[in-house]
């Protein structure tokens, strides 16, 4: 009864973490549209705002579990929150210098933070409890990152998005002047950003001051390797699933407001709104999840929601209007429990290569880098983006197989 009390404040902190992430990378569905009109990119072009985010996961995921193993998941989570308010900062001289790299470079900075941030959080959300009930505990963990998904876009879009100007207005300048006009555009974004970074900054600093457990005292005498650790199927599988499940999930999230106004006709204000609804299905999805996992094993959930969410993107392909952007909705909430569930599923049983696990995990975050490009690339060869969601199509098919086949722990 005690530790479970000890326990129940550095969760909720912990908890707080998933909200903030999950709102910074919610607001990249709005700057994706507002930078690809800023700067007159392609849609192959706007999807480097994922991949200077996902990359960082990869370049991050190993030097975040150096640090914990070194100072602590305290020190862990407060250089995260450093390096995420810096990079929220960055954009600033983004936006004064009107410039896109400096953007893509603002961003990576943020990711990096946010990398050291959730390898961190993850198994500490999972080792705060009853390890019969991580999985459970990861999710309503991050049923919090849900809530983000679902606030951001709709704040974002009304902070960002309705300050530009209008294709009609656009219509009527010269050259120059529209250069100049879509340019100042990116001024919108300095606002939100700073007052994101100040909140951090103060989050840092509390966190200073609390104790938290730590939880490396079981894992003191860690020696894991890479290649060891990828002994354990169950975890390679894991690994695989988790990078074409983040890639499936930047594609329709990221990509919303572009399929949106493209197939169902309607304006980017509308599309972010329905983007809330799909955050709001998403959050739903989580709370719905982990309490389905009391009655149903995760993994066989797992593979369930995988395969309805492959069928959703079959229908997001072949039809037309709103039912694909009520598809792409259901596909957020059957989506929900499936990070925290590929996560929970690929640590299990490791004991002490539970660390760099955790840190493989994370690195495969970088399909989020990778995959959105292939949508951006066939749409752009095709000038249908609906095509380009057959990659979350298949995305969904290889997660659903870890879910049947490849969670198992092999004794």
């Amino acid at each position: 009864m005690l530790k479970e009390r000890t326990s129940a404040l550095p969760f909720i902190l912990i908890t707080c973490l998933f909200f903030l992430w999950g709102f910074a990378h919610n607001l990249d569905p709005i700057l994706i549209p507002h930078l690809k009109k800023s700067f007159t990119l392609s849609t192959t072009q706007s999807t480097l705002v994922d991949s200077s985010v996902f990359v960082a996961y990869f370049i991050m995921a190993l030097p975040a579990g150096y640090i914990m193993k070194k100072w602590g998941y305290k020190m862990g989570i407060i250089t995260g929150l450093l390096l995420f308010a810096v990079g929220a900062f960055l954009f600033v001289p983004a936006a004064n210098h009107q410039s896109y790299n400096y953007f893509l470079f603002a961003l990576f900075v943020i990711a990096c933070g946010l990398t050291i941030l959730e390898t961190a959080a993850n198994p500490y959300a999972s080792a705060l409890g009853d390890p019969a009930t991580s999985t459970q505990r990861l999710n309503l963990a991050q049923s919090f990152n849900g809530l983000a998904v679902a606030l951001a876009p709709a704040i974002g879009a009304r902070l960002i998005l309705t300050k530009g100007y209008s294709d009609t207005e656009l219509a009527t300048m010269t050259e120059v002047a529209k250069k100049v006009a879509l340019a100042t555009e990116a001024y919108t974004v300095k606002t939100p950003y700073t007052i994101l970074g100040i909140v951090l900054l103060i989050i840092a600093i509390l966190f200073y001051f609390i104790q938290l457990p730590d939880i490396r005292e079981k894992q003191a005498k860690n020696e894991s390797t890479i290649l060891a650790t990828f002994k354990h199927t169950h975890l390679s599988w894991a690994v695989a699933a988790q990078f074409f499940y983040v890639g499936a999930q930047v594609c329709v999230f990221s990509l919303f407001i572009l399929f949106c106004t493209q197939v169902a006709k309607i304006t980017e204000i509308q599309a972010a709104d329905y983007l809330s609804i799909g955050g709001l299905a998403f959050l739903i999805g989580r709370f719905m999840g982990t309490f389905l996992m009391r009655l149903i094993q995760p993994q066989i959930l797992l593979t369930l929601y995988a395969i309805a969410c492959a069928l959703l993107c079959i229908v997001a392909i072949t039809s037309h209007g709103l039912i694909t952007v009520y598809a792409l909705i259901a596909i957020c909430f059957f989506m929900s429990i499936m990070f925290p569930t590929i996560f929970s599923l690929g640590i299990q049983k490791l004991g002490s290569d539970t660390e760099m696990a955790s840190s493989l995990i994370v690195m495969s975050i970088v399909g989020g880098a990778i995959l959105p490009r292939f949508v951006g690339i066939i749409s752009d060869a095709t000038g249908n983006i609906q095509l380009g969601y057959t990659v979350p199509l298949l995305c969904f098919l290889v997660v659903a197989y870890f879910g049947w086949k490849g969670s198992k722990v092999q004794s």
